[in-house]
């Protein structure tokens, strides 16, 4: 199961495709108005799979969902993937310190207690298989200011806490991982709503001695947490951004930032 694809650029779509190419059946949901709006039924037509809408904040939407899965795959299945994020708040520019916190809960709800949500719903239906995968896409700004990231960061450490704690109560109960992945600043559709990305993508190069990492690449990686040989992995938060987390400043940085010309700086 793979929430939030929505078109090419969407890590979810790039998930789908790899894990079609690996041998998996999917099953593709989003809500109604995304599904509208993307293209997702082109990548359903070329991963013979079903889309099945569903508004990840609704636990009865959640309800049909998993129901019609299983029922599409005559049983339980083996992973599911949240990439799942929007706010209300940084989509309208509203600052940080002057929040809107009705639109602050719209987007812990979306971005984060939906991954909550999916799970309780799936365990409550015992619909994922004993050492089963559940994997949701995170970002560094749980760990680390990243200003004009708003109230995502919020977000994306709450989604991190609910990983490890419904990771010990599946991981427990079924042997069931979950994990977060960090992934590098990526032009998705959603990531450009960020205001700055496109500088940001051009500073996590320059500071990440791999470079960033790309779409395609983190599909590969979740791949390697969907299959077995990451049995033993779970309550994680991974990152997967070429070293960017680990490195406090770069001689690219140094030389671009100390030594360059005001054209090389800008």
């Amino acid at each position: 199961m793979i929430f939030g694809a929505l078109n090419e650029q969407s890590i979810a779509w790039k998930v789908a495709e790899r894990a079609v190419e690996e041998g998996a059946e999917i099953v593709l949901t989003n809500t109604a108005v995304s599904i509208r709006m993307g293209t997702i039924n082109q990548l359903a037509d070329k991963c013979n799979a079903i889309v099945i809408p569903a508004d990840a904040s609704s636990v009865a939407d959640l309800e049909n969902l998993i129901d019609k899965t299983m029922e599409h795959f005559g049983g339980k299945f083996d992973f599911m993937l949240h990439s799942i994020g929007m706010s209300p708040n940084v989509r309208k520019g509203v600052p940080y310190d002057d929040l809107n916190y009705d639109f602050l809960s719209k987007t812990l709800d979306i971005s984060a207690i939906s991954f909550h949500k999916a799970m309780k719903v799936a365990r409550a239906k015992d619909a994922i298989n004993d050492w089963g995968s559940i994997v949701a896409l995170s970002y560094q700004a749980a760990q680390r200011t990243v200003c004009e990231y708003g109230d995502m960061a919020d977000a994306k450490a709450l989604l991190e806490s609910i990983a490890r704690s419904f990771g010990y109560i599946l991981g427990r109960e079924k042997k069931i991982r979950v994990n977060t992945v960090s992934q590098s600043p990526t032009m998705t559709t959603a990531g450009s709503g960020v205001k700055g990305l496109g500088d940001l993508l051009g500073y996590a190069e320059r500071m990440s001695p791999l470079g960033n990492a790309s779409a395609d690449d983190c599909a590969d990686y979740i791949m390697t947490l969907f299959s077995d040989y990451t049995r033993k992995v779970t309550m994680q938060n991974l990152f997967h951004d070429g070293g960017f987390s680990s490195t406090g400043i770069s001689h690219e940085i140094i030389d671009i930032y100390f030594k360059g010309t005001a054209d090389e700086r800008k």
